[in-house]
């Protein structure tokens, strides 16, 4: 029999970009974000023509973790309500969306060469509560992680710059509010969802907000807040083996009886 032994107080820190792949504007942001800044993984929009470019980035950049960004279509809030830009299958048809999600994984395995190190969606349609088995089921069946539905693996989306109804909120995406939230990180792994880009070619409510996210995901003083919290910054690609590592380092500070 074992007794608890004294708690990993560690944090671990994945930034993940939601979109890459959905323009070439917003893949040249996320790249910028992970060469000269703290972003370490994203997540990829298969259906767009940029997705072959973002691909042969990861191909290119093996450490650099990346997931799969199910896309169904996309709602925006436009002159006081909220209207669909585009629709790939129905959302409400489970069938639909799990032939659809099917195919999108097959695209990834395609264009990438490998399965993906984590998943999530568009505009978190996976939490539906009749969507979120057919994703929980991918997810175990390729064995990562589905966002939000881990317990391994807090997700934090409060860096965002709009209000629920669209209005732009930039403040919310500064490098001010980005210090504030890596102080309050809680112990164990945390994924902050971002979406940096330069989206002057894309057709999406979420656009100037991008450029604002791409300047404080590189600026120097976020990387200092970082090692100072001493918080460590890793990756969905290696996520697995750092569960195991503090696992071990836990049995081994447990007494057995």
């Amino acid at each position: 029999m074992h007794r608890r032994g004294t708690m990993d107080t560690t944090r671990f820190l994945i930034v993940n970009a939601d979109d890459f792949g959905q323009s070439a504007g917003v893949n040249r942001g996320i790249i910028a974000a992970h060469q000269v800044g703290i972003l370490t993984s994203a997540s990829l929009m298969v259906r767009w023509p940029a997705a072959v470019e973002a691909a042969a980035y990861a191909r290119e950049h093996p450490r650099f973790s990346l997931g799969l960004h199910f896309d169904f279509g996309e709602w925006a809030y436009r002159r006081g309500s909220w209207v669909k830009l585009y629709d790939v299958v129905p959302e409400n048809d489970v069938e639909q969306v799990t032939k659809e999600a099917g195919r999108q994984l097959a695209t990834f395995h395609r264009l990438v060469g490998r399965a993906p190190t984590h998943i999530d969606t568009h505009q978190h349609i996976h939490l539906r509560k009749s969507l979120r088995p057919i994703f929980l089921a991918i997810a175990e069946e390729l064995g990562v992680p589905l966002r939000s539905c881990n317990s391994r693996i807090r997700y934090c989306g409060s860096f965002y710059g709009q209000d629920d109804e669209g209005r732009s909120i930039p403040s919310f995406i500064g490098v001010p509010a980005l210090i504030r939230l890596i102080a309050k990180l809680p112990v164990g792994f945390t994924e902050l969802g971002c979406h940096p880009g330069h989206a002057e070619d894309l057709n999406s409510m979420y656009r100037k907000e991008r450029a604002v996210e791409v300047r404080t995901l590189r600026d120097p003083r976020v990387r200092t807040a970082i090692d100072r919290q001493g918080i460590n910054l890793c990756s969905f690609h290696d996520i697995s083996e750092r569960i195991v590592a503090s696992e071990a380092a836990a049995d081994s500070l447990t007494p057995s009886r």
